[in-house]
Formats: C-alpha cells, structure tokens, sequence
C-alpha cells in the first residue's frame, strides 16, 4: 500500500507542467502527504506489548499485545536478559492477545515481539519470597514497636523499593507520589475518608453537647439490685454503639458509682464495658468502625475483580462474627445468671465480702479530669441530643440506600426487585455521607437552638470529634497503599503456591482468626491488623477456592468467613490485649487496676474465642447456617457458665445454685 501510493506520487509529479518551480513545489507537498500517511498508517498498525513492572519466579504474570494483523495465527514473544533467554508461542485472537506467562528464573528482562518493530518493554522477575516481605514487615515492625502507622510506613515503602528496582531513593519518591496519591485518588476511598471524618465530628458534637450523658443518664435509672445494675451497664454499652472510645469512657466512669453501691467489682465493671465497646461498634449498621471496615472490604473485592457492594457484604459476614456477637451474649448471661469463674469470681467475693471494690486503692482523679470534657454540661444533658442525630445517620443511611438502589435498578431497566436487590446495587458511600453530614447538621442545630453552646463552641466541638478521627483516615491511607503494593507484588498468589496443597479452603476461615487474633492482641489495634490482614486474606480465599474447584456458592462462604474471621479476630485483640487503647480506657473509666482488669477478662475472652472457632468459623465454612452456629455457641456459653460458674451470696461466699 506504501509502495502503491509512492509511485502515484511520482507519478503526479511527471505529469505536472514543465516549470520546474512548480514541479519542485508540487514533489514536496506530495512528499509532505506521503510522509503523514506513513506515520498515520503505522499509529494504526503499531503493535503494543504489555508487561507489568515486576514478576515473581514462577508464578504467572499477565502479558497484552494489542495491534497484530487480524490474518496473524501465532507469534513469538522473546525474553531476553544478559545471562539468558525465554521465547513463548502465544496465539493472537482478533488481533489482541491477553495471557498468562510463567518464567522460573530471576532476572532483568528485555521483552520483544518476533518480526516487528516494537518499543521494548522491560520486567524484572524477583524471588518470590520477597512479595510477603512487605506484608510480613508491618506486622513485625507492629509487634516489636507497636507503631503500626511507622509499621505500614515501612511496608509500603520496602515494597516500593523491590517493585523499582531495588532503588531505595526512587521507593521513597514512589511511596508519597503514587502509592499514598493513588490511594486517596480514587473516589470511594475518598467518600469513605469522608464519611469516618463526618461521624467523628458528630460524636464530638453530641458528647460536648451531653448528649451521651443524657441517654446514660436514663439508663442509670434502672439499676436498683446487683443484676439490674450490670444489666444496665450492658444495654449502655449496647446504646453507645456508635464509637468505642466513646462508649469506654462514657459507661465506665457514669455506671461506677452505681455499681460501687452495689458491691460489684471493679473488675466485673470494666469487663462488661470493655466487652461492649469494641464488640457492639464493630458489628453495628452505624458506626465509626463501618467506614473503615467497608473500605477494606471494598479494597479486597476490588483486587480479586468482584463487583459485590461492600455495603452489603458487610452486612452479610455480621452472622459469621462469632467472638463479638457471642461476647456480648456472654455478658448478658453473665449478668443475668449472677455467676462467675476463674479470677472474675474471686474479685466478686471479694468486693461482696469484704466492700472492697478493688484490690488496690487507684487515684483516678487525673483519668476523671482527662476524660470530663467528653460529658459536657450536666445540667443541659439531654437524652434526645444524642438519640435524635443518631436515628438521623440510622434512618439517612437507610435512605440513602433504599434511594440509590432504587435509582440504579430504574437505570437498568429492573422493575421488578426487592430489598436484597435494592441493597446490593446502592451506593453506600453516598448513603453514609448524606447521612452523616445531615446528622452534623441537625446536631448542630439542636445544640445552637437550645442554647447549650454558642456558634464558634459547637463548631470547636464539630472540630474537635473530626480531630479524633484523623488516625483512622491516616491509617486507612496507608492500608489502601500497602493493598496497592501486596498486588503488584502477587502476594497472594506466591501465599497460594506455597499453602495451596497442603490447606483446604475451609479451613482458612479459623486460621485466619487465629492469625487476626494473635496479632491484634500482640499490637493491641484492631484497625492496623484489618489493614494488614484485609488485602491478603480477600485474594487468597478467592485463589484457593479456585484451585480446588469449588461451586460458586461455597467459594462465597468461605470469602465472607475470612472477611468475618478478620474483623472477628481484631476485635478479640482490642477487647483483650494489655496494650489496646480501649481496654486501657475501660479500666481508666471503670477505676480499676488495669493488669487486674485483663487478667480477670482474659480467660473470659479466651473460652468465648475458643467455642466460636470450633462452633463457628469451622463448620459454617463447610456449609452450616451461621444462626445455627450462633444458637450451638449459645448453649455451650450456657453451660459452661452453669457448670464452672458459681453465684456470690449477698451475705457472703458463694454458692453453686
């Protein structure tokens, strides 16, 4: 075709007139045409080769070529690399061709395609071990600093640092730039950033406003004997669901004087508030744990190539939470039935015997002068200041979801749907950012209106409740960042090559409790090992349910078990651990001697933890509904409690009826 439309050139150019002025003019517009038409044609016909930046040995990496004649039936991709070469057969389909290749060597590779002009491309193939380095770093770092925000710093980092070719200077250009940009590029990870913001300022309005105080106030009101006391701290917590700081502080410090009346132990106190801060935020519709813990579950979708509303998937692994649902059930039974065991009953007969609330005496003036200003004004503390925004950011977000299914089912024509429908094609993000700036609004509102603080007060306190939240955005950043390099870098898949013969899918469920628990309790944060564990355990579920072929339906099971393992499991960790903040707040706020509080919990802990993964995680994975497992796990709670428990006398001792 080239060669056709040059000899018409010249051509054109014979047949113009003998002034060889014009001649001469017309040969370098032809010429001029011909040229553009060349550059045209190979823009079209340019074939394109695609490889990623790094490659593991011997796991396969995705290559695309784009632009190969249509006629063309094979073509030779070449691999080559000072000390080697690789060539594979691969064979195009309509001109493109997108597969997997496998290369068993490390190395530096320069890529070319066989009998064509191509620009070069370059991928550097590393040891396998390296991709769970990064991963495996932040957690170690984590355990050994407790700094889990310099712990995914470094993460990221390393791992940027493998991915550009061990450039230390260039990782760390690469860690600000692209990852952390990256990571607060996309607009869902902004609306979410949002969204834990907006709640955060909310809580800072109706806890300044008294709003917390006034709902505590009137459950204080029913705390007339022993077990109608711990009964009331257990529905405070459940009341105060929407952040556990909040609920820790609140509870403990209002229900103390109460239950000191009462001779409860400062042990048992604590225990109940530690039991029903972390446990009922987390498994809450509406919290300030929902944002961050749907962003992670977004993250994870997105790298296995799930379209699942992470809204709805949240709601659906809330059945499977054993250790927080069976926790706060545990407490109830506790409370109700008046019985206890292991160090717990000991610090029961003690307070009942002797008065003695705590074993040692504890100044907590400083701790009540700490956490005063989360009260606000006693005098102005009114119940429906705290209720009326939270039913806001409640009924909003239903709203808001119902509004945004509805709208996107109308845009695709559905007419005929329901609520599961309705739900998994809303736009949670939307839904919690309406619902929590108008829940902003109305809190706003209400407190100017009432004259309980003035204009630039409650926008101080608006301010102050977007502050705490700041560390929740800053690690959720930096745990999209370090899902960003755990992808690049096929973490998963050389997870799934080393474990994928000798683990079934159905087990991955508790093991990854187990792993969540053992590092959330030794970080003591719940949120940095969702970070860390979220971006791994997602693909590693997907990927090995698809390697031992199973149906769509049970490879769904398992997903949702680890996603609920993960967010069980941290939470057994920030309930428990001695170095969680919520466990040190509750023993703060309760005045109780905090290597008291965890020793008198933690068998506690530990019993619940243990008969949720053998009731629970294990058998729901093979297919057991998880209602079933909930009510198996009750009944063990149950007798457990009747057979190890005894009840305290009012006089003195303890009996076992």
């Amino acid at each position: 075709m080239l060669n056709s439309l040059y000899l018409i050139s010249n051509k054109v150019c014979s047949l113009t007139p003998a002034n060889k002025k014009t001649n001469y003019s017309l040969k370098i517009i032809l010429k001029s045409l011909f040229l553009f038409v060349i550059i045209s044609y190979q823009s079209v016909f340019t074939q394109t080769v695609s490889v990623p930046l790094v490659a593991l040995d011997d796991i396969s990496f995705n290559v695309k070529v784009n632009g190969l004649p249509d006629t063309l039936s094979t073509v030779k991709l070449a691999f080559k690399s000072d000390t080697q070469k690789k060539s594979f057969l691969l064979f195009p389909h309509n001109g493109n061709i997108d597969t997997s290749l496998v290369i068993n060597e490390t190395g530096k590779f320069t890529v070319k395609l066989a009998g064509f002009e191509t620009e070069s491309q370059t991928v550097r193939v590393i040891p396998g071990i390296l991709s769970i380095i990064p991963p495996l770093l932040a957690i170690l770092l984590a355990l050994i600093f407790r700094q889990v925000i310099l712990s995914l710093i470094f993460g990221v980092y390393i791992g940027a640092v493998f991915i550009y070719d061990y450039n230390p200077l260039t990782g760390l250009l690469r860690l600000v730039d692209k990852y952390i940009i990256n990571s607060l590029s996309d607009v869902s990870h902004i609306q979410i950033v949002v969204f834990t913001l907006l709640f955060g300022g909310m809580i800072g309005l109706i806890s300044k406003s008294g709003g917390t105080r006034g709902i505590a106030n009137v459950i204080t009101k029913f705390a007339k004997t022993r077990r109608s006391t711990m009964l009331s701290t257990w529905l405070s917590g459940l009341l105060i669901f929407f952040d556990d700081y909040a609920n820790s502080l609140i509870v403990g410090n209002l229900m103390r004087p109460v239950t000191d009346k009462m001779k409860i132990s400062r042990e048992k106190l604590s225990f109940i508030v530690d039991a029903t801060a972390a446990p009922v935020a987390s498994v809450f519709i509406i919290s300030s744990w929902i944002g961050y813990e749907v962003g992670l579950i977004q993250q994870g979708l997105n790298m296995i190539g799930s379209t699942e509303n992470a809204y709805s998937t949240f709601l659906v692994t809330i059945p499977y939470r054993f250790y927080p649902l069976m926790m706060i059930a545990f407490v109830f039974m506790i409370s109700y039935l008046r019985r206890d065991f292991g160090p717990m009953l000991k610090a029961e007969r003690r307070a009942v015997e002797t008065g003695k609330v705590t074993a040692a005496e504890i100044d907590i003036t400083k701790d009540l002068s700490e956490s005063s200003e989360l009260f606000g004004n006693e005098d102005k503390a009114k119940w429906y200041n705290g209720v009326v925004p939270i039913l806001v950011i409640i009924f909003g977000t239903i709203a808001g979801l119902v509004y945004t299914g509805i709208s996107k089912l109308n845009l695709l024509g559905v007419t005929d749907y329901g609520i599961r429908d309705i739900i998994s094609n809303s736009d949670s993000y939307l839904a919690l950012l309406w619902s929590s700036f108008g829940a902003c609004v109305v809190a706003a509102v209400m407190i100017i209106s009432q004259k309980i603080m003035k204009l630039h007060e409650t926008i101080d306190a608006w301010f102050i409740g977007i502050r705490s939240m700041l560390l929740a955005a800053l690690i959720l950043t930096l745990a999209w960042a370090i899902g960003s390099i755990t992808v690049e870098m096929k973490t998963a898949d050389y997870i799934i090559s080393i474990i994928s013969d000798s683990i079934s899918p159905h087990y991955l469920p508790v093991i990854v409790f187990i792993v969540s628990a053992l590092i959330s309790f030794a970080t003591g944060t719940s949120w940095g090992t969702m970070a860390i564990m979220m971006p791994i355990v997602i693909p590693l579920a997907s990927s090995v349910s698809a390697l031992y072929n199973l149906p769509a339906i049970e490879t769904t099971i398992i997903l949702h078990g680890v996603i609920s393992s993960v967010l069980a499991g941290c939470v057994f960790g920030d309930h428990c651990s001695p170095i969680s903040d919520t466990t040190i707040l509750s023993s703060m706020a309760s005045g109780c001697d905090h290597v008291d509080h965890v020793r008198t919990q933690l068998p506690y802990a530990i019993v619940v933890a243990i008969v949720g993964m053998l009731l629970g995680d294990i058998p729901t994975a093979f297919g057991l509904s998880p209602y079933i497992s909930l009510v198996l796990i009750g009944i063990v709670l149950l007798g457990i409690i009747f057979i190890f428990g005894r009840k305290v006398n009012q006089a003195g001792g303890y009996k076992t009826g």
